[in-house]
């Protein structure tokens, strides 16, 4: 298994390593509802340096783009960042990702377990003056988020990160490091990832820097398990749970970056024609009463009749209830229906509610 510059930072802090998509990754540290709970009211630091990134050169990267990803990369500009998918000619989903425009090409971020499949696809797909690499070992790649993380950051940098708007970048320097500064995240709080050089003694020194800086603000490490809460209160779908090559954008609630309008893309076709048809099923919110817990696969059921399963659920600790995700017929989706989830055998009432469940 391959370790990130941090592993032994993990370890030396007591982190619980478990295997994720071929990483030895920290799932958690003090606790899972403890450090989701630092990122909502304080903030963490997370080890994401297991995603991958490609960098797409040539004179033909735009077109080529433009072919693979749903979302409209003649719109993106130097300095700022797409959310987008990648689809399979029946519009199933490859994967979802961010396209970066860095100036002169561009970089995309694409999920840890999908760094191979995908990266095979996109060769699969090259035509005309397209140069694509895979510089995924050349980064380490950190997430601070929180509602104290500009302010922890901005004790490390000269860049007025107040200025980097939501999905834009600066490049500038950390603690001295050189690095790509993103205002993204997948929590949902204020936040910034940030990508540099992936050595250890590059990765120590810009770990120390920020954990002194954030000692005021009460900085924590946080797991891949906190990712997790974070990320599903907030509704964003987890490749491999929410979204995967059975599912297509418009039914994962991702019309939102699906821009059918643009002109040819891989996938388009079966989407206008699932659009002019109706969408047959939709992924939508639910929550269950007390701690009912509805796991991936889960049934989801009206009178009797299977309607769809559950693909994400947790306890949420920012809500102190439970929640989760899944697909379920069209008819089914209005927000305040009523319907049954199987748990181990009993049949459990939920409600259809609008995502975000935390509302920020």
């Amino acid at each position: 298994m391959k370790q990130t510059a941090f592993y032994e930072i993990h370890k030396a802090l007591g982190a619980k390593i478990v295997e994720f998509a071929g990483f030895e990754m920290p799932v958690q540290y003090s606790g899972i509802i403890d450090e989701h709970l630092t990122v909502r009211n304080k903030v963490g630091v997370f080890d994401v340096s297991h995603m991958g990134e490609f960098e797409v050169r040539g004179k033909d990267a735009l077109q080529f783009l433009q072919k693979v990803t749903v979302n409209d990369v003649s719109k993106l500009t130097q300095g700022k960042i797409q959310y987008s998918a990648m689809c399979y000619a029946d519009g199933g989903i490859v994967d979802d990702l961010l396209v970066y425009n860095v100036g002169g090409h561009y970089m995309l971020v694409v999920n840890a377990s999908n760094i191979d499949k995908d990266f095979k696809w996109l060769q699969s797909q090259l035509k005309g003056d397209v140069q694509l690499k895979n510089v995924s070992d050349d980064f380490s790649l950190l997430a601070i988020q929180g509602p104290r993380s500009r302010e922890l950051l901005q004790k490390l940098t000269d860049v007025q990160l107040a200025a980097i708007e939501y999905y834009h970048f600066k490049r500038g320097t950390v603690a001295g490091v050189p690095m790509i500064i993103s205002r993204t995240g997948y929590t949902g709080e204020l936040g910034f990832e940030i990508y540099f050089d992936a050595t250890p003694v590059t990765g120590k020194k810009v770990w120390e820097a920020i954990f002194a800086a954030g000692k005021e603000f009460g900085v924590a490490p946080i797991g891949l398990g906190a990712r997790d809460t974070l990320r599903l209160e907030m509704g964003f779908c987890l490749y491999g749970n929410d979204i995967d090559q059975t599912t297509h954008p418009l039914e994962a609630g991702l019309g939102w970056i699906t821009k059918l309008d643009k002109g040819e893309f891989l996938g388009r076709e079966p989407m206008l024609k699932a659009k002019e048809s109706g969408l047959k099923r939709k992924l939508v919110g639910l929550t269950l009463p007390e701690k009912n817990i509805a796991r991936h696969g889960f049934p989801i059921t009206s009178k009797g009749s299977a309607i769809g399963q559950i693909t994400s659920g947790t306890f949420s600790p920012s809500l102190q209830k439970s929640v989760a995700m899944g697909y379920v017929g069209s008819s089914y989706g209005e927000p305040g229906s009523c319907i049954t989830v199987s748990i181990r055998g009993k049949d459990i009432q939920a409600t259809i509610v609008k995502v975000p469940f935390l509302q920020k």
